[in-house]
């Protein structure tokens, strides 16, 4: 795979994972909402550890800085 998210759009990623799960165990998300929420958490959070975005790949998104030849 890859890598095709960068940076800053990890840190992004982090920081909303952070906000996702703070509002599920402060009980301001519950019952199915928060589940889903803790579910998208963990997907951003794990996309941003690969590296790397499924869906990304597939609109052609690449948050990457270019690389010097």
């Amino acid at each position: 795979m890859k890598s095709n998210v960068g940076t800053v759009d990890k840190t992004i990623r982090i920081l909303l994972a952070a906000v996702l799960v703070t509002l599920y165990f402060t009980d301001t998300l519950t019952e199915t909402v928060g589940y889903i929420a803790l579910a998208l958490a963990g997907v951003l959070v794990v996309t941003s550890l690969i590296s790397f975005c499924p869906l990304y790949a597939l609109v052609g998104l690449n948050t990457c800085p270019a690389k010097k030849a």
